[in-house]
């Protein structure tokens, strides 16, 4: 059954995924703004069903919804990617592009702007998912508190 609902996730996520790529367009070397939200969008829901679901629900609806529609939704492949390009002005996919070649700083922008929001959006989803009551980041035993 998990199988059948990652693959159904996957569907969902790629196609939309896809979609706001065609909302949000960018040059190859120009910053990646449909994949910057994407990452967030993702990490945020992903950090509320963690904390409001995944206790509740079964394996196979965990896996069709994260790794499935979430894992599909979000790409850091696109994000290295879109460093590279910016890193070489443009000139990974030939001609060259609207960044100065070696925009270094261009490229670690991308990188550590996708990530920092990435975090500060799980962070929101979990806060948000728990009703406030901060993030569980590991387990307690049984009639424990949290630390």
């Amino acid at each position: 059954m998990s199988w059948l609902a990652v693959a159904a996730g996957a569907a969902v996520g790629t196609a939309a995924r896809y979609g706001i790529d065609l909302l949000l367009p960018h040059p190859i070397d120009g910053f990646p703004w449909s994949t910057f939200i994407v990452n967030a969008v993702g990490s945020l829901a992903l950090g509320w069903l963690t904390a409001a679901l995944w206790d509740r629900v079964p394996d196979w609806v965990r896996a069709g919804l994260g790794a499935g529609l979430l894992g599909s939704f979000t790409t850091f492949s696109a994000v290295m990617v879109s460093a590279i390009a910016i890193g070489q002005g443009g000139e990974l996919v030939g001609g060259p592009g609207s960044v100065l070649p070696g925009d270094f700083a261009g490229a670690a922008l991308v990188v550590f702007a996708n990530v920092f929001v990435g975090i500060v959006c799980a962070l929101i989803g979990l806060l948000v998912g728990r009703g406030g009551r901060g993030p569980r980041l590991a387990s307690t035993p049984e009639g424990g508190e949290d630390a």
